[in-house]
């Protein structure tokens, strides 16, 4: 029980604290040092340094040049004009009351279009500072705006979405990402409508006490409204973004001799691993020349790439340090324990036993990939047995089981989250009930009547 009761008692510390406002970085190896010393872990020292610290600079080491490309995209989208110029559009066209629903519409296209998450972050906040500051919507909101786009039906529902979350089913289940396109649907109507339900509930609330968009110190750059380019000029470097990603996933990469990645001195991998990754640098970098090389009369060059490359210290390592939580407890006793009681709940229905086991490692490690991986690494086969012996759909057993994955994810330790207030200037006690709302506790209902509809009408 000890070893169990360490975990939870250190993830209540983790989520308590960072709640009220401390930082994730003091607090996430503190938190997994208090959680090795009450599990009886041989070393404090040794957890610290070769595995909590490892696994934060394995991330740090894969994800720095897409974090500091990103902050940087961001930061030339504002100095440029770009950011305001598109708010403008938006505001002309859909009413400048509609500034979440311009955000959540923003990141949805983003990341459906196979743009990274982190990228969408850093390129849609200075977006949504504008937008927000028009319509005197309170800023708080804009990351349960950012995560409805972001974090829900794009990551998880939508068929064809390219999110991991959506491929790594397919592996398992001999699916792809289009698998049970009826049910995605169904299920991004859910996460899209009751979304935009409870964050417009929260606008007019803020309204009728006239709050306003607040004090915040968002260092936004003024520029004339003569001086910025026009829509199509702004959204090019977006379009870049998503296009050369494509274009280098899809085609340039799988078709170059990389025979020369499984030597030891390149980490023995392939261009499967990498690739990726490799495609969304290439594509933010190409979208920063141009921003550089376009707008190089509106924008100070040196301010911009000094500004954001300090932007994405915080972001970073943020995130890093929640990894590195991550790896501490999966690497303690308790943990095999809890993984091996969340099994034995698994029942002779394996959408139930995917869903259960699926949420609640999700909940553990504060990732939604991670959780899935975890679960489908110890289960996927035995699943997908089970799927064929009770006659489940295997396509409905791929779209629900990733469903699952964004569920209970969202618990204020999940890195993403981290991220989001990070690059927007705000804290859980900020805005972390919008996004428990919008990311977990309609996820968990959109879910439920998913599983619902599939036991009624079968998969379409």
């Amino acid at each position: 029980m000890w070893a169990i009761g360490s975990i939870i008692f250190s993830m209540v510390i983790l989520v308590l604290l960072a709640y009220r406002g401390f930082s994730v970085l003091v607090l996430a190896p503190a938190a997994a040092m208090i959680a090795v010393m009450f599990s009886g872990g041989e070393s404090l020292l040794g957890y610290y340094t070769q595995i909590f610290m490892v696994k934060l600079g394995d991330f740090a080491v894969v994800y720095f040049p897409l974090f500091l490309l990103s902050a940087i995209f961001g930061k030339l989208m504002e100095s440029s004009g770009s950011a305001k110029s598109i708010a403008n559009y938006v505001s002309e066209k859909i009413g400048v009351g509609n500034a979440i629903l311009a955000i959540v519409l923003s990141c949805s296209v983003l990341t459906y279009g196979g743009v990274s998450l982190f990228v969408v972050a850093f390129a849609v906040y200075p977006i949504a500072v504008e937008l927000f500051r028009k319509s005197d919507t309170p800023k708080r909101l804009i990351p349960g705006a950012i995560a409805i786009g972001s974090f829900t039906f794009t990551m998880v529902a939508l068929p064809g979405t390219p999110a991991i979350q959506n491929a790594i089913p397919a592996q398992y289940f001999g699916t792809n990402t289009f698998a049970a396109p009826g049910l995605g649907v169904i299920a991004s109507a859910f996460l899209f409508f009751l979304g935009m339900a409870w964050m417009n509930r929260q606008q007019k609330i803020a309204r009728s006490s006239d709050e306003g968009y607040g004090d915040h110190n968002d260092k936004v750059m003024a520029i004339a409204e003569s001086q910025l380019p026009n829509f199509w000029e702004a959204l090019t470097p977006i379009i870049i973004v998503v296009l050369v990603n494509y274009i280098c996933v899809k085609h340039i990469f799988p078709q170059l001799d990389t025979s020369y990645l499984q030597q030891e001195k390149y980490g023995s991998t392939n261009i499967k691993t990498v690739a990726s990754n490799w495609s969304v640098i290439v594509a933010v970098f190409s979208a920063v020349v141009f921003l550089l090389g376009y707008h190089y009369k509106r924008i100070s060059a040196i301010t911009c790439l000094n500004m954001g490359a300090t932007d994405s210290l915080s972001p970073i390592f943020n995130t890093a340090s929640v990894v590195g939580y991550g790896a501490v407890i999966n690497c303690l006793p308790g943990f095999t324990i809890i993984k091996d009681w969340i099994l034995s709940l698994s029942s002779g229905n394996p959408i139930i036993s995917g869903s259960v086991v699926t949420g609640m490692l999700s909940a553990v490690t504060g990732s939604a990939s991670g959780g899935l991986s975890i679960s489908l690494q110890m289960m996927g086969t035995k699943l997908m047995e089970m799927a064929q012996q009770t006659h489940i759909n295997p396509e409905a057993l791929h779209r629900i089981i990733a469903l699952s994955c964004s569920t209970l994810h969202a618990l204020p330790h999940n890195g993403a989250i981290i991220t989001l207030l990070a690059i927007c200037g705000l804290t859980h006690k900020d805005s972390y009930k919008d996004i428990f709302v919008v990311c977990l506790l309609i996820p968990l209902v959109s879910t439920a009547a998913t599983i619902l509809i599939y036991n009624m009408c079968g998969a379409f």
